[in-house]
This record gives C-alpha cells, structure tokens and sequence, in this order.
C-alpha cells in the first residue's frame, strides 16, 4: 500500500491521498458487511476499490476480519495466493 501512495504521489501530487481514501472507503464497507464479498481463493474474499485498480483481499474470523493484502488487480494472483 505505501508503495502505491507513493507511485500515485510522484504521478500527482494528492493522487496517493485519494488511493488511501478509497482504500478506507472499502475497509469501511467490508467492516459493515462483510459476508457480502464473493470468496475468490478458499476462504478469501475480495473487496474492490472505486476509482482504482486494487482489491482488499481478507478472512473473516470468528470476531475478526485478516486483512491478508492490499492488491494490485493486475498483477498475477498466485503471488498473493503463495502468501496465505
């Protein structure tokens, strides 16, 4: 995540602050609902972010959501997967 600050940041300047926020935007709609979210790996489920190309990849626990990445879409999925 603080790499992609950054990369939007150096492109221009308040972009990175727009990716956190819309990262927080799908934090706070995966809090409220979390079950809403499609399982796209096993028990992993994929929130996606407005605006930008990323996803909120998380668990839910028994009292908990995990939080397992902050994911590029684009990029190759078994690189997120080899870390569950």
């Amino acid at each position: 995540m603080d790499e992609a600050y950054d990369w939007y940041e150096r492109q221009s300047s308040g972009l990175g602050e727009a990716f956190l926020s819309a990262v927080r935007d799908v934090l706070d709609r995966i809090r409220q609902n979390p079950e809403s979210y499609a399982r796209i790996y096993r028990e992993v489920r994929r929130g996606l972010t407005r605006r930008f190309p990323y996803g909120v990849l998380y668990r839910v626990e028994a009292e908990r959501i995990v939080v397992l990445s902050i994911f590029h879409s684009h990029r190759d999925p078994r690189h997120w997967q080899e870390r569950i």
